[in-house]
């Protein structure tokens, strides 16, 4: 009477739940799995089912999802977005929170735990094992690390080749910011107006047109000086621009005749002007040819007529005081292991004779000491000074900069360190390509310069801390920038190059001849492309006490002064003292008496006192003016390590609620305040009758404040206190330092220049 009929619809409805809960659970949430791509991005490879480790200590927090390589960046999309936080770090509006540019990327390394193999990858090569695990090591000094354990094989090996083949473009043109723009650009075009761009505000000068010279000859009354455009078409010399300042004395024709003379032709430029009339002259060597010291006393003659009252001139030879790129390099890298590849635990007890032995703050003491140095003679003497190097074109950059930074309150707004990063660097020829190393091709030619100048003006804010509109978020973020290949600031090695890649850009992308370079290849200065108002307020030092910058209009100098808030002496106070706008006694500064014999010790090596310990002295013994000179002290303890910009992706050294932005929360809370109560003095204009107008709102709209930490509108709360870490504005979490997963040391596996990571120990170093 029983027949199998009853047992198959039960057989029948066991297994298709399953299959369909399969189906359901995974296939779908893959396909959703998308990378957001900007205006001519494409993906190029991609993998599923990677794991991407948040840290070294657990597996608890690690994330799920798809690993893309696209021709600009590495990209993780996690299958489960964790439930949003409210942010407490910036966010790039062109970058996400997972995603690393391909020009970011130092060393692309693969690795095989269970057979203990590894490999550097570098362009077109081959890969003979399948990679378990993935090791970004980047510029930044971020390290990221990605797992393949249940990826397909073969996909995890294209992923792995595609992203350090991208990571090494042969050509300039191959990065991805010269096919950005180009798109951009025809998306846009219709938006502009006459190559203006909408954003508002001052702009920063670029120096490619003599008009923006002009306008600095008048600011700093330089009127021994005139612009020059003998380097049109960059006729003469590559690595200057095509207009630049001489003294008046000069002819063109005397200018022509002299060019032979100097190494590539690179004249001497001027800097900047005193106010007592020296000026600040950079100079390459002169080619071993027939007569050179004519052509120097003839130059040399000409910038000491340039001065009204002064016929003295210093000729300091900088390369010869400061050390090499070389040098500078090897500190960096020295100073990059210890911060965040070898063991916290295993140099704890010597970690700050470590540091010393990097030579890092050693070199950027000495680069802060030639400025002051140069310094004395401009100011203290009232004599013109000319910086001598080789090329001109890589330390005379740094310490050009310092000493204007030093002596004009200007540079030390937002827009005028900009005009200087743009005159000095830029303008001047670094050679941003070879020392950022972009293309890979020559690793001796890289040298963290104009990071080593960044940190040099923070020992400056971190003595000073009101005497400076910016932050140092702004800095970590302009040295950030030079790993984002959309804009045209850091990509070049001089103007000449610049204008020979901007030509075949325009050539290929179609744009019309003679629209504004600005306009379809903008600088990094448009910040409004990268970051959002708010985020854009963190660029701003709310103690500064200053003027705003100079501007020029009718050929007069004319400065406004600058729309601060006045808050009182108790908003102003941070965690650390202030005196006559310095850091306090936590930070050991030594005035008048005892103060002399240190400069004495730094200075000069005899026992009695020379004009310049004078000059220090006499500085230092007098009330700091913040809108005049500043003058920082060298001693070793008081240049100390920038934490926020080289810790910031250590976790072990991250603080909850610590660091400066627990007082810069409390800052931010109280200026937010006063700035209420000021706005609502300003609308009360007494009792109002029936025929008075209601009041006007004052201030810009909320999504325009200046300060990053009030609440957005009245009804959302300000940021939560508990979120912040003395990482602020970035967050270290993702990011593995000091400690090796298992246990395993990191310096065991280091060997010269190659520096990788993983989970287990590795016996053999097979390629």
């Amino acid at each position: 009477m029983f027949s199998a009929k009853a047992t198959k619809p039960t057989f029948r409805s066991y297994l298709p739940p399953v299959q369909t809960d399969v189906k359901t659970t995974v296939t779908p949430s893959i396909k959703k799995l998308e990378p957001t791509l900007l205006p001519g991005e494409i993906v190029v490879n991609e993998a599923l089912f990677v794991k991407k480790c948040i840290s070294t200590e657990s597996s608890q927090n690690d994330l799920w999802g798809k690993l893309i390589c696209t021709n600009f960046k590495v990209s993780f999309i996690p299958q489960d977005a964790p439930p949003k936080k409210q942010k407490s770090h910036m966010s790039h509006l062109l970058l996400g929170e997972h995603d690393i540019p391909l020009t970011c990327l130092d060393q692309v390394v693969t690795v095989n735990d269970t057979k203990g193999k590894k490999k550097v990858l570098g362009s077109n090569q081959k890969l003979k094992f399948d990679p378990t695990e993935l090791i970004l090591y980047c510029k930044d000094w971020r390290i990221i690390r990605f797992c393949f354990h249940e990826a397909a094989p073969e996909t995890s090996k294209k992923v792995c080749l595609a992203i350090a083949h991208y990571s090494h473009p042969a050509d300039l043109q191959l990065l991805f910011g010269f096919e950005y723009q180009g798109q951009r650009y025809h998306q846009s075009k219709e938006e502009q107006v006459n190559g203006s761009n909408k954003r508002g505000g001052l702009q920063t000068p670029t120096f490619n047109r003599s008009s923006d010279w002009d306008r600095e000859i008048k600011r700093t009354g330089a009127y021994g000086w005139r612009v020059c455009s003998i380097n049109e078409h960059n006729g003469f010399c590559s690595s200057l621009p095509e207009h630049f300042v001489v003294p008046v004395h000069l002819t063109d024709q005397d200018l022509k005749q002299f060019a032979p003379f100097f190494i590539d032709g690179r004249l001497p430029i001027w800097c900047w002007n005193h106010p007592n009339g020296s000026a600040l002259v950079r100079m390459s060597n002169i080619t071993e040819q027939t007569s050179p010291r004519k052509v120097d006393q003839k130059i040399f003659n000409a910038i000491k007529k340039s001065h009204p009252q002064s016929g003295e001139l210093a000729l300091i030879e900088v390369d010869k005081n400061v050390p090499n790129i070389q040098d500078i390099q090897a500190a960096f890298v020295k100073l990059k292991q210890l911060c965040i590849l070898d063991p916290f635990e295993e140099t704890e007890e010597k970690w700050l004779t470590c540091l010393e032995n990097t030579r890092w703050l050693e070199y950027v003491r000495m680069f802060l000491k030639q400025a002051a140095e140069v310094v004395y003679y401009l100011d203290g003497k009232n004599a013109s000074v000319v910086l001598h190097e080789e090329e001109d074109r890589d330390v005379n950059c740094v310490v050009s900069s310092l000493v204007q930074i030093m002596l004009d309150p200007y540079y030390r707004t937002l827009i005028g360190f900009q005009s200087l990063v743009q005159k000095e660097w830029v303008m001047a020829g670094h050679r941003f390509l070879e020392r950022c190393n972009h293309l890979k091709k020559n690793d001796k030619e890289e040298s963290p310069l104009f990071t080593l100048f960044l940190d040099c003006v923070w020992q400056m804010m971190n003595q000073y801390p009101v005497a400076f509109e910016f932050s140092e978020a702004y800095l970590i973020v302009l040295n950030d920038s030079m790993w984002v290949p959309l804009f045209s600031t850091f990509l070049f090695s001089s103007p000449k190059h610049r204008a020979q890649a901007l030509m075949e850009f325009v050539k290929n992308k179609a744009i019309p001849q003679g629209e504004d370079p600005s306009v379809f290849f903008p600088p990094v200065w448009e910040w409004s492309q990268q970051f959002s108002n708010k985020d854009q307020a963190l660029f701003t030092n709310l103690l500064f006490v200053g003027r705003g910058p100079a501007s020029v209009q009718k050929g007069e100098v004319k400065s406004y002064r600058r729309m601060k808030k006045t808050y009182s002496s108790s908003v102003r106070a941070t965690t650390m003292s202030q005196q006559n706008g310095q850091r306090g006694k936590e930070d050991t500064l030594y005035r008048r008496s005892s103060l002399s014999s240190e400069l004495k010790a730094e200075f000069s090596t005899v026992k009695d006192e020379s004009p310049s310990e004078r000059y220090f002295r006499d500085w230092f013994s007098r009330p700091v003016n913040l809108q005049g000179l500043l003058i920082p002290l060298l001693l070793p303890t008081h240049v100390v390590l920038w934490k926020l910009f080289f810790l910031r992706w250590v976790p072990e050294s991250c603080i909850p609620k610590g660091g400066p932005a627990a007082y810069y929360n409390r800052l931010s809370q109280l200026a937010n305040e006063i700035e209420t109560l000021q706005n609502k003095v300003r609308q009360y204009k007494g009792p109002l009758t029936e025929n008075s107008p209601p009041p006007i709102p004052s201030g810009p709209p909320s999504d325009q404040r200046s300060l990053y930490l009030k609440a957005s509108s009245p009804e959302s709360p300000p940021t939560d206190p508990e979120l912040l870490t003395s990482s602020f504005p970035y967050s270290p979490e993702g990011n593995l330092c000091w400690r090796s997963v298992q246990g395993t040391p990191i310096s065991k596996f280091l060997s010269g220049a190659k520096t990788w990571l993983s989970t287990e120990t590795l016996t053999n170093d097979t390629y």
